[in-house]
């Protein structure tokens, strides 16, 4: 993928200057919860609150916290400026994925937790059964990332058609993956099927492989976000073989929506694997041969979304040339 001339980008209309200021706002909330909290202030933090317990580690996360979020409004900037279209892919598609990966899984299970909740006649709360956060705090942070991942993925709709609508055209599988493209998608799909069933067990009240500490604390919110997890695997593996490999019937297939499936799909396995992984790995109190079972399928789902995101990659790539 190779930038194209800066001079051939036309200044953004009304709309999309409404999207990106729509994306910068909503990240203000959380950035400025973040900056308190690592200032020593309270806020939204009750008594007892399990984030209390460790200040030094709470600084730390909140900070990363805080660059992540302010990466959006970088990123909403370069989607919407003349200066954007001269960045280097990787520069742009990288953070992207994360976004994508990160915020996909919240706008879906969200809403879902939201409508739980009706029925329950209770508001969407964390899963552990100890004080963490007030209840507003959910609202004010979820709908942000709500707001900052629809406007951020329609401003990067809008600019990856203009700078790369050409690598979607024409049908999937052409021209044929290579030999090391296949085994990445191969081994990443393979990968991915331990996330995917041990998700999708725990959402349906598995407790194999389960600390002790979340056996106890599960909710409604913790069947639903297990689902979504499992889900968003089965989506990536689907989308990233349909993608790479040629199905006869799928032969005339569009490449745009397996693309789209192994993008989200990919980063959420890569991006929240991750991102659990390192949570589950530290030093803690949970009994360390239940919680095995829990990092081993949190590394295994950060391995299996990288194998799948380099084979999405090497697919663009090659269309590319």
């Amino acid at each position: 993928m190779t930038a194209t001339a800066a001079g051939t980008a036309p200044s953004p209309g009304r709309g999309v200057r409404a999207l990106r200021a729509v994306a910068i706002t909503s990240c203000l909330p959380y950035i400025t919860l973040k900056i308190l909290w690592i200032a020593g202030d309270r806020t939204g933090i009750p008594d007892g609150s399990t984030l209390l317990d460790d200040r030094a580690r709470m600084a730390v996360a909140n900070g990363v916290s805080v660059v992540l979020d302010a990466t959006v409004v970088v990123l909403a900037l370069l989607l919407t400026q003349p200066w954007g279209r001269r960045v280097p892919a990787w520069l742009l598609v990288l953070p992207m994925w994360v976004a994508a990966g990160l915020l996909a899984p919240i706008m879906t299970g969200y809403p879902l937790q939201l409508a739980a909740s009706v029925g329950e006649s209770s508001r969407p709360a964390p899963s552990n059964s100890e004080p963490f956060l007030d209840a507003w705090v959910f609202g004010v942070v979820y709908g942000g990332f709500i707001l900052q991942g629809l406007t951020l993925g329609a401003l990067f709709v809008r600019y990856a058609r203009r700078r790369w609508g050409h690598l979607w055209r024409g049908r999937v599988g052409d021209p044929p993956a290579t030999t090391a493209i296949r085994a990445a998608v191969t081994a990443g799909s393979l990968l991915a099927l331990l996330p995917a069933v041990m998700h999708l067990l725990w959402a349906a009240g598995a407790t194999t492989g389960l600390s002790a500490d979340r056996v106890e604390s599960r909710s409604t919110d913790f069947y639903l976000v297990e689902g979504v997890n499992g889900l968003f695997a089965v989506v990536a593996v689907v989308g990233t073989l349909l993608l790479v490999l040629r199905f006869r019937r799928g032969a005339g297939l569009s490449p745009r929506w397996p693309l789209a499936a192994a993008w989200v799909g990919s980063g959420t396995l890569g991006c929240w694997g991750g991102f659990l992984f390192l949570v589950t790995a530290l030093p803690g109190e949970q009994d360390g041969r239940a919680a095995g079972l829990m990092v081993l399928t949190y590394a295994v789902s950060m391995v299996a979304g990288l194998l799948l995101f380099s084979g999405v990659v090497s697919v663009l790539r090659r269309r590319a040339a």
